[in-house]
């Protein structure tokens, strides 16, 4: 029997000027002027046995959401009052309605999570990936067998609807936004459900900005440091007995790119990851491998190549300007204000881009 949870209700009151409204066509200018419009809201949840989660170890979530939104919140028993500019409060209200939400739906609330709930308040979408689309579609999400998965921007909800979508997928954009890490997610779901039989896994094999002349071991062992990333990806969704059992077996393969030539990947998932340090003739053998049942993601940032001749000599940025467009073929590009690791990496990766343009 399905489990039925409560929603969360509020009362509202605000002080907004006579002779204007919430659909005002001014109120935008009026909210960023240098007397912001005040309002006070209450908002009640009727679910009381995750407000310790939800209000965090010395109400620590509801200082992070004072602190990123400039809003004062006060909270007894059952109720948080909001309080501050309306354009903040609205935002603070929405993102503790979506706190609650997840809490409710058995998903965990951590600093990450308020972090993402606040990036997204400004996205008219925020409401439809909590509580499931208008149309009573269901939320967006994957399951693994070791978490679900939600976004956490408004580009990774593009993101994810692209990888159930598209045959084949360019995700561009900064480290930290979770192109990686959603393209593993959504192929991991997919080899638990039968959607296909492999999982592939693939890097170029290019040290960055690093000689480290000849590695020892063998070929796995010579290889392995550059697929790192992919491995933690790997043993964040699936329990660690179960890769090895499938890595052993050959239904989850990791590779670097020069291993792709001559292959036909049928009824496979293949994650291309670094793809901007790939030259134009790998990146098109590795495309044409393509093959029936078979759905291929290549993630990358155009602009971090760690190949001599810089962007130019990117396999990436060539196939971007040729396939764009095509049918078949999504591309997601994500922004720095996707970043979902520590807020500060968001500003370091601006800081870095702004500096380079």
């Amino acid at each position: 029997m399905a489990r039925k949870f409560s929603r969360s209700h509020e009362e509202a009151t605000r002080s907004d000027r006579p002779g204007t409204s919430r659909n005002d066509p001014h109120r935008g200018d009026t909210a960023r002027s240098d007397n912001p419009r005040r309002a006070r809201i209450e908002i009640a949840f009727e679910e009381q046995t995750v407000l310790g989660a939800l209000f965090g170890q010395f109400d620590q979530n509801l200082v992070q959401i004072e602190n990123r939104l400039g809003v004062y919140i006060s909270a007894r028993g059952n109720k948080a009052v909001i309080e501050g500019p309306d354009d903040a409060v609205a935002r603070a209200r929405d993102v503790l309605k979506g706190m609650h939400q997840r809490l409710l739906t058995g998903h965990e609330v951590d600093a990450g999570a308020v972090e993402s709930l606040i990036m997204m308040s400004n996205e008219p979408t925020l409401e439809g990936i909590i509580t499931g689309a208008p149309d009573g579609a269901p939320p967006i999400m994957i399951r693994t067998r070791k978490k679900t998965i939600v976004p956490r921007s408004a580009t990774q909800i593009e993101y994810m609807r692209a990888l159930v979508r598209d045959d084949v997928i360019f995700a561009l954009g900064p480290a930290g936004t979770g192109k990686t890490y959603l393209a593993v997610a959504q192929a991991v779901a997919q080899l638990i459900n039968g959607s296909v039989q492999r999982l592939i896994l693939s890097r170029p094999a290019v040290e960055a900005g690093e000689r480290l002349g000849f590695l020892p071991g063998d070929m796995k062992e010579k290889v392995d440091p550059y697929l790192r990333p992919l491995y933690d990806a790997l043993y964040d969704c699936m329990p660690p007995e179960q890769v090895e059992r499938r890595l052993a077996s050959g239904e989850i393969e990791i590779a670097p790119i020069a291993f792709m030539r001559g292959r036909t990947l049928a009824d496979a998932f293949v994650i291309l990851d670094e793809a901007q340090n790939t030259t134009p003739m790998q990146m098109k053998m590795f495309l044409t491998r393509f093959g029936q049942n078979s759905r291929m993601v290549i993630c990358g940032d155009p602009k971090q190549t760690d190949l001599p001749g810089g962007p130019a000599a990117s396999g990436l940025n060539d196939a971007v300007n040729r396939l764009e467009g095509v049918d078949g073929i999504g591309m997601v590009r994500f922004k720095v204000a996707d970043v979902v690791r520590h807020p500060i990496v968001g500003r370091i990766v601006e800081a870095y881009e702004g500096k380079d343009e």
